[in-house]
């Protein structure tokens, strides 16, 4: 039963205050994991910074000194070989910079990406099943491809472009101020112009590249959902209805990157040509000083290496407004990727352990640090006392309330117990909370009133894992993983040898059909168990519970995919599985739930019967229904 949730909800347009706090906890990132990278990168950019305007500052030299002094005798081509060849060097110096800028930008990138996944994978790990439950599995994955990929792009190629820009602006301004601070004030006139136009098109085109983000996590989406449930598309023959669904909504991704990248592909040309303009306006303002002043504000080879400047200071600005596309959909992904960071995980306040103990010689339960196939609750107490409760599997609900919100309650006054080793049923119709109660004994849900007791002790004061380790569950949606039936047998207990995993088998009644598998045990599995039918990958489900040897099983339509000559077979097994332990069974078929110690009728969230089944079809009720609807359908 799963609560209701928002699926895709919009985001809102990202404000530049919004951007700038985004871009900071990128740079926070990469300072924390690569800083000595990072700032070695930064020295390698100044460094080539450096050089590139030894280069351009050349040009006056050139002409006023070297060129001029020849001309006049002064100097010599000698002369003239000897500074080149110190230029050379340092422009060598400049190229190996940049060089070892970008190798070390590939390993603080890819790193980056290695961290960020992993960081991803292992926050992902700590949400609750709520969060699943309310979020689109595609537009989770992606997270993990588009929105991180789109910050590969920020941090290996945008940030050093920024730097760089950054850097070269301001070396760039502080040489023309020393050539000629009239012609600078002109140029910065010009620039504020180009600045100010960006910045428009910059929050134009900002919140579409949200948009187009989230509607590509949308698509991704409905691309696996339909992946997933191309059989029920083909048996309803919906493809076209599925086509139309893709259609509108690869249209609306379309339609969003189309407005992100016109505004934001505006701004190269527009900025381009405003460069050109100033370089212009510069060139004939600084020949008309050089005329009227007669060479003594401006001389030909200020004039030359002005104009050279004039064009590095307007190319930066260029170069960062021409990255604002990959800056922008950087930002927006990043927003996505923190957003799944930031999510709240699963709180554990749980104190109680779960440990190996054995009995000593006067019957007392004493902890182990060896598996002795005994398990005991460590429950430490305020006065600092420790006390040992052994592990039965007795379970108790106490006026339970629970809604998976605020606004919609969907069980109420749930009272039961279950003593140890006993087989208690849920029945009911679709939607009464079946499946509900038992998502609360293991707590990927926590109740909104009331107590659930495991063993005598409050689950909540109980270490989810260690709760959760003491519970075996076989689901109706059965999932296989992609490695060998050993090792999907394996995942219920994963130091489990290969003599328990088959003693599973056999205690499921898998044990022959996977004998007859092309390599037996050994056998691939992938798809998600694609290769066998519905029913094996259910037996698969039940000897992975079988290897836990969990003292409490939940089995939610355990049996529901299997044939009734299998199932035959199966409920043997499970019998087999189930004595000893209290189990919770769910199941429609009500022939399987017949010799349950006690059967529970549930309608809308309430109890509204329990007793064993004699008792239920003397009191003739809705369970009696149930049973003989059933029977007449047999």
């Amino acid at each position: 039963m799963m609560g209701p949730g928002r699926r895709g909800a919009p985001m809102p347009a990202m404000s530049l205050k919004g951007q700038g706090k985004l871009l900071a906890r990128v740079l926070k990132f990469i300072m924390k994991n690569y800083g000595v990278h990072f700032i070695v990168v930064i020295a390698c950019i100044l460094t080539t910074a450096l050089c590139t305007l030894q280069g351009t500052l050349f040009t006056e030299e050139l002409i006023d000194v070297y060129i001029k002094g020849i001309m006049e005798g002064t100097k010599t081509f000698a002369d003239l070989g000897a500074r080149l060849l110190r230029l050379a060097g340092i422009l060598i110096i400049g190229i190996a910079s940049s060089f070892l800028q970008q190798r070390i930008m590939v390993v603080v990138t890819q790193g980056s990406m290695l961290r960020i996944r992993n960081d991803l994978f292992t926050h992902m790990e700590e949400l609750p099943i709520k969060y699943f439950d309310t979020h689109s599995h595609g537009d989770i994955m992606s997270v993990y491809t588009n929105d991180v990929d789109t910050m590969r792009m920020l941090i290996g190629q945008s940030l050093t472009q920024l730097v760089n820009s950054a850097t070269t602006l301001v070396m760039t301004f502080v040489s023309m101020i020393l050539l000629s601070p009239i012609m600078t004030a002109l140029s910065i006139v010009l620039v504020t112009l180009t600045m100010l136009i960006s910045g428009k098109l910059v929050g134009l085109c900002g919140k579409f590249f949200v948009a187009q983000q989230q509607n590509l996590g949308k698509l991704n989406g409905y691309i696996e959902e339909m992946t997933t449930g191309q059989k029920v598309v083909k048996v309803f023959c919906h493809e076209d209805k599925a086509q139309e669904g893709f259609d509108d909504l690869n249209e609306k991704l379309r339609t969003a990157a189309h407005e992100a990248n016109r505004w934001s592909n505006t701004m190269g040309p527009i900025n381009n040509n405003l460069g050109h303009i100033s370089y212009v306006i510069c060139a004939m303002v600084g020949a008309a000083l050089a005329i009227l002043s007669g060479n003594t504000l401006m001389t030909l080879g200020k004039l030359v290496t002005y104009l050279t400047l004039n064009r590095n200071f307007t190319m930066p600005i260029t170069q960062v407004t021409q990255q604002m596309n990959a800056i922008i959909m950087a930002m927006a992904g990043a927003r996505r990727v923190f957003d799944l960071m930031d999510a709240e995980p699963e709180k554990d306040e749980g104190y109680v352990e779960l440990v190996n103990a054995h009995e000593d010689e006067n019957g007392n339960l004493v902890e182990s640090d060896k598996r002795t196939g005994m398990w005991a609750w460590k429950h430490p107490h305020q006065d600092g006392t420790t006390t040992l409760t052994r592990l039965e599997g007795g379970v108790t609900f106490t006026e339970v309330d629970f809604g998976y919100n605020d606004e919609k309650q969907v069980l109420f006054d749930i009272n039961m117990y279950a003593m140890p080793g006993q087989k208690i049923a849920f029945v009911g119709g679709t939607g009464a909370g079946k499946t509900t109660i038992t998502n609360l004994i293991n707590r990927f849900y926590d109740i909104q009133d009331g107590k659930i007791r495991y063993d005598g002790i409050n689950v909540n004061k109980i270490k989810k894992d260690d709760l959760r380790k003491s519970l075996g569950m076989v689901l109706q949606d059965t999932h296989l993983f992609t490695g060998t039936v050993l090792d999907n047998i394996r995942y219920g207990k994963l130091d489990a040898t290969d003599e328990e995993c088959i003693a599973a088998a056999k205690l499921a009644n898998a044990d022959g059909f996977i004998r007859k598998l092309p390599e037996g045990y050994n056998t691939m599995l992938t798809g998600d168990g694609s290769n066998l039918s519905q029913g094996q990958r259910q037996l698969l489900a039940i000897a992975r519970a079988a290897v836990a040897d969990p003292p409490c099983l939940i089995l939610d339509e355990a049996t529901s995919s299997i044939d009734t000559r299998t199932e035959t077979l199966v409920q043997r097994g499970m019998d087999a599985l189930m004595h000893g332990r209290t189990t919770f069974v769910i199941a429609h078929r009500l022939s399987t739930v017949k010799n349950s110690d006690c059967i529970m009728v549930l309608e809308q969230g309430r109890i509204i019967e329990r007793g064993t089944h004699d008792d239920l079809i003397e009191q003739k009720g809705k369970y009696y229904q149930l049973y003989t609807g059933n029977a007449i359908q047999a």
